[in-house]
Formats: structure tokens, C-alpha cells, sequence
């Protein structure tokens, strides 16, 4: 069935978080980006200010230290940073989308007052830890056990490509309370960075994204309190799914601003580059090119806001999210691809960011799903 009732023109509080977003891009993120791409440092110093402007926790509760607003704004907001720095735009979209919200949605209060509250004010780092070195898309094959011992749980495991894991300091860890329900047996738990037996292992060094930080996390017989058991036993399966589906508007969101920081340089190219005695601009090829890039562009954006629309009003977006991350990812890496075209020479140099876009573009078709278990997820979701 077609709904009828999308409305994409932004309220007042949405045109207020572009407008503020773009403020803090343009003094903390533009000048950097690049920089900060070369060493693969994180920008403590821009996330201190990304915090001050209010964008750490949009979408969460004012009374959890957020700012009250919709999916929508928060997208909004992931685009423009993501249109400067595609890393720090992954670095939001995870603390937010896989730490902050599943502790919105599923925690109780003390849990929510506990942890939430500091990560939608930015004080601290959430991270979101399921992927394993056997266990990717294949979440029931994870290894990672949790055993109840009185009133702890002992959680051991080996968790991979986890983003924000060198910094966070509180993880979302799903691990196997009971194997023999497959994903009816994993379950979800809050664990602080700095309980014993958490350690950090292999920090991976990327092609794009550098400056986000991904690492191995490892947990060595980790005692947790069972009182930190986020949800029910064996909710975590659904706690993950439900989670990747906010967090695949998010990168969504991030594909698309990488997509528009490509054509931004395109066109801004095409005009002043003179070739044959003319911008190359006038040529019907460069023009057909721009032309596709944008239409593909505001497809994949309107993809975007109807999934987060969709989720704003409570209503099953499973579909959606996979439809907005599978068609923007790819609109991403062909964005990025004929930017440096039209560039020629010059987009292939380090010189220019257009190398750093195409680099960044192409992760957005692999994590939180890669773009085959998109079509899968749609395939089930229509079949």
C-alpha cells in the first residue's frame, strides 16, 4: 500500500538543528577534516564542542540530558556532519543510534538515569558490541557466553570492528545466556569500560573513516551485576534488530551527506574548470553525470526521511531503513566515483578531499549490514 501522508517540509526545531549544525561544521569540523583523515586522530576537541551545541543527544528526552527532538532532526544532523567529516558523522550515528537509543527504548529508570543521561549530554561514549570474528551477519553464531552466578553474570568474549570501543565508556554487550535457544538464548547487558576484565585489543587502521576509532574488545571473565541486564533474558536478539534499524537511518543519513559533499565538488568544478575553451559544464557528458548524482542524491534523502518519519510515529520500518541504507550507500560510491571523474587528474591527488569521500563512501555498504543482508532483510520483509 502507497502512504499518502509524508510531509517532508522541516518544522521550526528541524531548520533549527541544520541550522546549528551547520554552525558547528563549518568552525570545528571543515577546517580539520582532512587532517584528522591523514593522523586518524578523533577530534576530542570537536566532539567537546558537537556536545556543547546540544547535537549529542537529539533525538533523546530533555529529562535524560537530550534535546527532545525527533529522528528526523537527528538525521538532518548526521547528513551535515557527514558532509564534512564522514568519521565524526559515524561516531554520532553510533553513540546515538546503537548506545544511546536502546537504552532509551529498553532500560528502566535507573538504568536510563544511570547511563543514558550522560551519553545524550556527550560527557561520556556508548558503543554497541555484537560483531565477532565469527559472527558478523550471522549473530546466532556468536561465541560470546554470559552465565549466571548469583546475582552476576559472567560475561566472556571476543567482540570485533567495534566503533567508538577505544573511547566509550559504556558498552552494550550481547552475548549467549543460553545456546540452545539460538537467537532466543542471546541476551543484552550495560558494561563499564572500566569493570575488570574489559580490555581493549586490536585497534584497525582503515581505509576510510580513519578518523573514527574501531577496535577489538575483549572480555575476560567480566563480572556484571544482573540488576545490568538491559531488558529481559533473551530479548537481546530483538534488542539488537530493533536497534539496527534506527542505526540503518543513521548511516543512511551519513551515505547521503558523503553523496552531497561529492556533488557539491562536482559542480563547483565543472563551472570553474575550463577545457576546449569552455567550462567543462557546457559538455553534455559532465552535465548528464551531475544530473544522474542528483536525482539519485534526493531519492536516497527522501528514502532517509521517510524511514525516520516512520519511526518518529511508532510505526514498523524494518523494510524502509534496509530500502534508505541499501540505495543511499550505493548512491554514496558512485557519487563519490564520478566526482573524482569529472575532476580527472585532480581528484585523483590527495590534494583534495574527493579521495577521502570515496574512501569513506565505501563502508557505508558494509556495517550495520552489509548491502546483500539489506536485500535479504527487504526480500523477507516483501516475500
Amino acid at each position: 500500500m502507497i502512504e499518502r501522508d509524508l510531509e517532508f517540509a522541516l518544522s521550526k526545531s528541524q531548520k533549527d538543528v541544520v541550522r546549528r549544525t551547520r554552525s558547528f561544521v563549518d568552525e570545528h569540523v571543515l577546517p580539520k577534516a582532512d587532517r584528522w583523515d591523514k593522523s586518524g586522530r578523533f577530534p576530542v576537541e570537536a566532539w567537546r564542542a558537537l556536545a556543547k551545541s546540544g547535537l549529542s543527544g537529539l533525538p533523546i528526552p530533555r529529562k535524560y540530558g537530550g534535546a527532545g527532538q525527533d529522528v528526523i532532526g537527528y538525521v538532518l544532523a548526521v547528513e551535515e556532519i557527514s558532509k564534512a567529516s564522514a568519521a565524526l558523522g559515524v561516531t554520532l550515528a553510533v553513540h546515538t543510534s546503537l548506545a544511546s537509543q536502546p537504552l532509551l527504548w529498553f532500560g528502566n529508570e535507573q538504568q536510563k538515569v544511570r547511563y543514558l543521561r550522560p551519553l545524550a549530554l556527550g560527557k561520556k561514549f556508548g558503543s554497541f558490541c555484537v560483531t565477532e570474528p565469527g559472527a558478523g551477519s550471522d549473530v546466532v553464531s556468536m561465541d560470546s557466553k554470559a552465565t549466571l552466578e548469583e546475582d552476576e553474570y559472567v560475561i566472556s568474549g571476543r567482540k570485533y570492528f567495534i566503533v567508538n570501543a577505544p573511547i566509550a565508556s559504556t558498552y552494550l554487550v550481547f552475548a549467549m545466556t543460553d545456546k540452545s535457544l539460538a537467537h532466543r538464548g542471546i541476551s543484552c547487558f550495560i558494561v563499564e569500560r572500566d569493570t575488570p576484565g574489559v580490555k581493549i585489543g586490536k585497534i584497525f587502521n582503515k581505509m576510510g573513516i580513519r578518523s573514527s576509532l574501531v577496535s577489538e574488545v575483549i572480555f575476560d571473565h567480566v563480572r556484571v551485576p544482573a540488576k545490568n541486564m538491559l531488558g529481559l533474558r533473551g530479548d537481546g536478539f530483538r534488542i539488537a534488530m530493533d536497534t539496527l534499524d534506527c542505526g540503518r537511518i543513521s548511516i543512511a543519513a551519513q551515505a547521503v551527506g558523503i553523496a552531497q559533499a561529492s556533488l557539491d565538488a562536482a559542480i563547483a568544478h565543472a563551472r570553474s574548470r575550463v577545457q576546449f575553451g569552455k567550462p567543462i559544464a557546457d559538455l553534455q557528458a559532465i552535465r548528464w553525470m551531475i544530473a544522474d548524482m542528483a536525482t539519485e542524491i534526493e531519492a536516497a534523502r527522501l528514502l532517509t526521511y521517510k524511514a525516520a518519519q516512520l519511526t518518529d510515529q511508532g510505526r514498523k520500518h524494518t523494510k524502509e531503513a534496509s530500502m534508505a541504507k541499501l540505495f543511499a550507500a550505493s548512491t554514496a560510491v558512485e557519487a563519490a566515483r564520478k566526482a573524482i571523474q569529472i575532476h580527472g587528474g585532480y581528484g585523483y591527488m590527495t590534494d583534495l578531499p574527493l579521495e577521502r569521500y570515496y574512501r569513506d563512501a565505501k563502508i557505508t555498504e558494509i556495517y550495520e549490514g552489509t548491502s546483500e543482508i539489506q536485500r535479504l532483510v527487504i526480500s523477507n520483509e516483501l516475500l
